[in-house]
C-alpha cells in the first residue's frame, strides 16, 4: 500500500502591536518616485521631501495622518487604513516635523513603541 505524503500546513497570522516599524525621510526624491507612488509631480513640484510611515494597528495610519498635517505645513500622499501605511509630502523641514510629531503622540499619548526616523 503507498503512502500519500501530506505536506505540513503552515499558518501565518498578523498579530499587530502598538509600533511604528518604518519612519523615514526621503530628502530632495527624483520626480519618478514622485510618480511611481501615484503622486503628480506638478503639484509636488515644489516639495522637496517624502515621509513614509509604517504603522500597527493599521487603523492608526489615519490619526498619524490627523497628527502630521496639524503639526506642519505637510500635504497627504498616501493613507493606508488597511496596511498602515503613512505618505506624506513637504519640505524636508515640514516633513521631518511632521514624521516627529506623529512618533512623539503615539509614543507618549498611545504606549507605542516607535522607531528613530531614518533619512535618504
Amino acid at each position: 500500500m503507498h503512502q500519500e505524503q501530506v505536506p505540513d500546513r503552515i499558518v501565518q497570522e498578523l498579530v499587530p502591536g502598538k509600533e511604528i516599524t518604518i519612519a523615514h525621510l526621503i530628502a530632495s526624491p527624483d520626480m519618478t518616485l514622485y510618480e511611481k507612488l501615484g503622486l503628480d509631480p506638478r503639484m509636488e513640484h515644489s516639495k522637496s521631501a517624502i515621509g513614509v510611515l509604517t504603522i500597527s494597528p493599521a487603523e492608526t495610519a489615519i490619526i498619524a495622518a490627523d497628527i502630521a498635517i496639524k503639526a506642519s505645513g505637510i500635504e497627504l500622499g498616501f493613507v493606508d487604513r488597511f496596511n498602515g501605511t503613512l505618505i506624506v509630502t513637504g519640505t524636508i523641514s515640514e516633513t521631518e516635523a511632521a514624521l516627529r510629531a506623529v512618533l512623539d503622540y503615539v509614543e507618549r499619548k498611545m504606549g507605542f513603541s516607535v522607531c528613530e526616523i531614518t533619512r535618504t
